[in-house]
C-alpha cells in the first residue's frame, strides 16, 4: 500500500498581450521567451521521461489567455522570427566568444537549444503545442485543469454575481472548445478563494480547485487532516489546501533552491551587457535593452564577482535537489500517515514559468523528481487529482475560508492603495452590461457583434495581471494603459449600443485587434 501521495501542480499562465498595431512590442517577448524557455522545453522534458521508461504524473492548468496566445497565426509566426533572430545571435557569439572556452560553449549550448525548439516547433508540432499539450492528457500521463477566462481576481469581483459566473462560464467554455471534454478541475486565479465561488463552480460540473493552506486549515468546521486531505463544500466541490513545506522549499528567496549559486543567474543577459551596437539587430527596434536568454554566469553568491555558469555542474545540483526535495516529502507523509485513517496527499502548486524562466534549471530539477519518484512507489507515488480522488473519496465536510497566495495570504496585492481605484470602474461597467443585456434581449447581427466586443473587453479589463504590476511596480504604465483602453473601448460601445448607432467600421478594427474568445457567449453577464 503506498503511503502518501504527491500531486505536482502547474499554473501556466500569461495575460492576453497581442498588438498587431506594433511591429516590434516588448510586451509579446514575454510570450515568446516562455514558449522558448517554459512550454517546449516542458514537452521536450515528458518526452524523454517517456523515452527512459519513466511513469510521472502533474497538473497543469493552461489559462484561456496563454491558450488562445498559443494559437494565434499572428503571435506564432512573429515567434518563429524571433527564434531566427536569436538563433542569429547565437552564431554571432560563437564568433566573438574565441575565449575563454568555457564561454564559447556555452554560446553553442544555446545556439542548439534554439535550434531544437525551432525544429520541434515547426516541424514536429507544426506550431500548435496547445494540441501537443492536449495529446498528453490523453495519454493519461497530465491532467488539464481548467481556469478563468482572463484570470480575474474573483474575490475583489464578487461585488457582483455576472462578473464571476462569466469569468468561470466564459474559461469553461474555452475548454470545452479547445479540448472536446469537460474539466475536471478548476484553477481560481492566484488561489483567490471565498465561499459561495465553490456552488458556482460546481454547478459547472467542476469537481475539484485548489486553495491556499489557510483558506483549508481555517475551515469551518476545521479539517481533521490539515491540508493532507481534501475538503468538501457544502456545495460538493472538493478543495485541495497547498502544502506550505513544499512551497518554502521551492518559492523562499532566502531557503528556496533556484537562490543556489551553482544555478544560473537570471538577472545577467548580454542584452543588457554588451555595446548597443553590436546588439541593434536583436534587442528592440527603438534600441531598448531586453534580455536574449544568452546568460554566461552563476548566482555565485552575495556581493561576489559572477563567475562563469558550468551547466553540468548545475544539473547536477538539480538532481541533487530533487532528492532532498522527495525526502523531505517521505518524511512529512511517515510523520503524517500514524495519525490519518487514509494515505495523505502533499498538493505541490507551483506558476508553471518557474520552471525555465525565473529557474533554469526548475525543469531539469521537475524531470529528476519524477526520474526519483519512480524509484519509491512504495513510499510516494505522483498522481493527479482525478486519480487521487477515484482510490480516496473526500469526505470532509468544511466551508473553506477566503484566501489567495498573494501577499499576506488575502487580497492585499490586488487592492491596495496604488490600485484600489480600478474596482469601482470594473464594478460599474458589469452594472452597464447587465443594463445593455436588459435593453436587448434579441439584438439584430451589429448589436450583438458590438455586445459580444463588449464582453471580450470588459473580460479583458477584469485580468488580475493589471493590478499585480502596477501593486509590484513593474510595467506600470503598460498595465494602466491596457486596464483604460479596455474599459474606454468598453464605455464606448455601451454607448454606440444604447444610442443605437455602431460604427462598424470601428467595431471591425478592434474585434481583429482583440481576437480572444471569438464564440464569447455576452449572456453570461446577464443578471
Amino acid at each position: 500500500m503506498t503511503k502518501g501521495f504527491l500531486a505536482v501542480v502547474l499554473h501556466a499562465h500569461l495575460p492576453f498581450v497581442r498588438h498587431p498595431e506594433h511591429e516590434d512590442s516588448l510586451e509579446e517577448r514575454w510570450f515568446y521567451d516562455a514558449i522558448t524557455q517554459c512550454y517546449l522545453p516542458l514537452l521536450f522534458m515528458m518526452e524523454e521521461l517517456t523515452a527512459e521508461g519513466i511513469d510521472f504524473r502533474f497538473t497543469l492548468s493552461i489559462t484561456p489567455t496563454l491558450g488562445s496566445m498559443l494559437s494565434d497565426s499572428l503571435l506564432l509566426s512573429r515567434y518563429c522570427r524571433r527564434l531566427d533572430s536569436l538563433i542569429e545571435l547565437g552564431e554571432q557569439e560563437i564568433t566573438r566568444t574565441v575565449s575563454p572556452p568555457e564561454l564559447q560553449k556555452l554560446a553553442r549550448l544555446y545556439r542548439d537549444s534554439l535550434l531544437r525548439a525551432r525544429t520541434a516547433f515547426v516541424e514536429r508540432y507544426h506550431g500548435d503545442l496547445l494540441a501537443e499539450f492536449f495529446s498528453w492528457q490523453e495519454k493519461k500521463k497530465i491532467e488539464i485543469i481548467a481556469g478563468c477566462a482572463t484570470h480575474g481576481y474573483l474575490p475583489l469581483l464578487a461585488v457582483d454575481r455576472a462578473a464571476v459566473y462569466s469569468q468561470i462560464k466564459t474559461g469553461i467554455d474555452w475548454y470545452r472548445q479547445v479540448s472536446h471534454r469537460q474539466p475536471t478541475g478548476f484553477w481560481l486565479p492566484e488561489c483567490g478563494f471565498y465561499p459561495g465561488v465553490d456552488a458556482l463552480l460546481h454547478d459547472e460540473g467542476i469537481l475539484y480547485t485548489f486553495n491556499e493552506t489557510h483558506g483549508v486549515t481555517r475551515a469551518i468546521p476545521r479539517p481533521r487532516f490539515g491540508v493532507y486531505a481534501p475538503v468538501v463544500c457544502p456545495s460538493g466541490l472538493a478543495v485541495f489546501g497547498r502544502d506550505p513545506d513544499s512551497s518554502r522549499q521551492v518559492w523562499s528567496s532566502g531557503e528556496g533552491y533556484p537562490g543556489d549559486p551553482d544555478y544560473r543567474e537570471y538577472y545577467r543577459d548580454i542584452g543588457h551587457d554588451l555595446d548597443p551596437e553590436y546588439l541593434k539587430p536583436y534587442i528592440h527596434r527603438d534600441g531598448i535593452r531586453v534580455d536574449t536568454g544568452y546568460k554566461y554566469y552563476r548566482i555565485t553568491g552575495q556581493g561576489l564577482e559572477k563567475e562563469l555558469y558550468d551547466p553540468e555542474k548545475a544539473a547536477a545540483k538539480a538532481d541533487l535537489h530533487a532528492r532532498d526535495f522527495l525526502n523531505k516529502k517521505e518524511g512529512q507523509i511517515q510523520e503524517i500517515a500514524p495519525h490519518m485513517d487514509r494515505s495523505p496527499i502533499i498538493v505541490a502548486p507551483f506558476d508553471a514559468e518557474l520552471f525555465g524562466h525565473w529557474w533554469h534549471e526548475g525543469l531539469s530539477w521537475l524531470g529528476a523528481l519524477f526520474r526519483n519518484a519512480a524509484r519509491r512507489p512504495d513510499s510516494l507515488r505522483l498522481v493527479t487529482i482525478p486519480e487521487y480522488l477515484a482510490e480516496n473519496p473526500a469526505d470532509q465536510v468544511a466551508m473553506p475560508a477566503a484566501a489567495s497566495w498573494g501577499k499576506n495570504g488575502f487580497h492585499q496585492t490586488w487592492l491596495n492603495p496604488a490600485n484600489d481605484w480600478i474596482y469601482p470602474h470594473l464594478h460599474r461597467a458589469v452594472s452597464v452590461m447587465g443594463d445593455l443585456l436588459d435593453r436587448f434581449p434579441d439584438p439584430p447581427q451589429l448589436t450583438h457583434r458590438a455586445l459580444a466586443q463588449a464582453a471580450r473587453e470588459l473580460l479583458l479589463a477584469q485580468a488580475s495581471d493589471w493590478p499585480f504590476m502596477i501593486h509590484g511596480g513593474t510595467t506600470v504604465e503598460y498595465a494602466e494603459q491596457r486596464l483604460k483602453r479596455h474599459l474606454a473601448r468598453f464605455l464606448r460601445l455601451s454607448e454606440m449600443i444604447a444610442a443605437g448607432e455602431i460604427d462598424e467600421l470601428w467595431l471591425t478594427r478592434i474585434e481583429e485587434q482583440e481576437n480572444i474568445f471569438p464564440d464569447v457567449d455576452y449572456r453570461t453577464f446577464g443578471r
